[in-house]
């Protein structure tokens, strides 16, 4: 019989053209994206003479320098948080330049083969209670270095439930646990989003796509390097209190008090970012003010993340700054169509173009000095959205939770 393969080493051995030395591999790439900061690489490639090898396999976007102010598959991108994209199923990737500069002369990839994570979330989640709790849950316990050297496979009935949106969310900050990729296996969820879209296999293409998609989740039995199992009852609309995703905790909780951790290395870490983060341990999460609201980035800006955030504002007003910036100029299309703009706007919130904007902190989108954050992004680093930032990383509807009210809320006080 063969031996039990999981869905990572599925797409990885498709994918390998040949073996190289130390354990690298040279990969076939399906899709590359492009962004703007892929430039340097257009340049290297125009100076040594060479064209792109596959213009029919690239696609950019522009994203993080616009400004936002109103006016199944491997595939790789100079972009940390190409992960997103395993939520379809698919190795996905960030790149540095030069990587970018050889999938674009030779469309593959020198890689080196990772170890493998199924992290299982089993049981329903509680009113409240979103895909990016979870995704902060899952870091908190394994770490921001827990997935170095790992593809993780999320699976499980909590998984299995998620809509495409909520796996997006979950498979984007992987990279916030430090793994290479994030995947979910594709299943019915995933075949009904992508049938009909304007890159999507049609006719008897469709059905072949589908027979090859429904073959690669991995096999019963197959063997992974790391097991984490994590229960949904005991995941809470979560929240961040330090400089990074693994500095998270319930709402419910309390900032917590470096002196009790036994570990120097790790005291030390945190009694920095409580210092960076203005913060005294002890004080619950609850009271913590808010001087600023962002709703958006890659982790957050979605049609289903919108709609969330609007179920809380409807009928309530924004205390503090709130802006909402759209994933996409479709979701923002979308959205409009549905009203929900006009159901921020209505609410005090600054609704704007699409783009990365506050996330990554570019064009002048950023807090000021000491201003406190509640934000869906990805990244709560030192600076990350301006220089003196304080970023708290939630939910997009403890977010909007966090606007009507000026501090750190739990959303479950405001809707049932």
């Amino acid at each position: 019989m063969a031996t039990p393969l999981t869905m990572f080493e599925k797409i990885w051995s498709r994918h390998v053209v040949a073996e190289g030395p130390g354990g690298h591999v040279l990969l076939y790439i399906d899709r590359h994206l492009l962004h703007e900061g892929s430039t340097s690489a257009f340049g290297r490639l125009a100076k040594a003479g060479r064209r792109v090898r596959r213009p029919d396999l690239t696609f950019a976007t522009a994203d993080h320098y616009i400004l936002t102010s109103p006016g199944v598959v491997t595939l790789v991108c100079g972009d940390s948080h190409t992960a997103t994209h395993g939520a379809f199923g698919a190795l996905a990737f960030g790149i540095g330049s030069t990587e970018v500069e050889h999938v674009m002369a030779t469309q593959t990839l020198w890689q080196k083969k990772p170890k493998v994570m199924r992290i299982t979330v089993e049981g329903r989640l509680a009113v409240g209670v979103t895909a990016k709790d979870v995704i902060l849950a899952i870091i908190a316990k394994i770490g921001a270095g827990g997935g170095v050297g790992h593809a993780i496979e999320y699976a499980g009935s909590t998984i299995r439930a998620m809509s495409v949106d909520e796996r997006l969310t979950v498979c984007n900050m992987s990279i916030e646990a430090g793994a290479r990729a994030g995947m979910v296996a594709p299943d019915e969820t995933t075949f009904a989003h992508l049938e009909g879209k304007p890159f999507a296999p049609k006719g008897d293409a469709w059905r072949r796509a589908l027979a090859d998609w429904k073959a690669v989740p991995s096999d019963s039995g197959a063997a992974f390097d790391r097991e984490v199992e994590l229960s949904a009852s005991e995941i809470a609309p979560t929240v961040t209190w330090g400089t990074s995703p693994q500095d998270a905790l319930p709402i419910t909780g309390r900032v917590p008090d470096p002196a009790a951790v036994a570990d120097g290395a790790r005291r030390e870490s945190m009694a920095r970012a409580l210092a960076y983060m203005g913060l005294t341990p002890g004080t619950p999460l609850s009271e913590i003010a808010v001087n600023r609201v962002f709703i958006g980035s890659c982790t957050n800006s979605r049609l289903d993340d919108l709609r969330a955030a609007a179920r809380v504002v409807k009928g309530r007003r924004a205390v503090v700054p709130a802006w909402i910036v759209p994933g996409s100029g479709l979701v923002k299309r979308a959205a409009e169509a549905e009203g929900l703009d006009r159901v921020f706007v209505e609410a005090g919130f600054e609704w704007r173009e699409a783009g990365c904007s506050m996330c990554v902190g570019m064009n002048g989108e950023t807090a000021g000095e000491g201003e406190r954050v509640a934000s869906t992004s990805n990244r709560n680093f030192e600076g990350r959205q301006g220089k003196g930032a304080r970023t708290h990383l939630v939910s997009p509807a403890m977010a909007a939770a966090a606007a009507v009210t000026g501090r750190l809320t739990d959303v479950r006080t405001l809707v049932g």
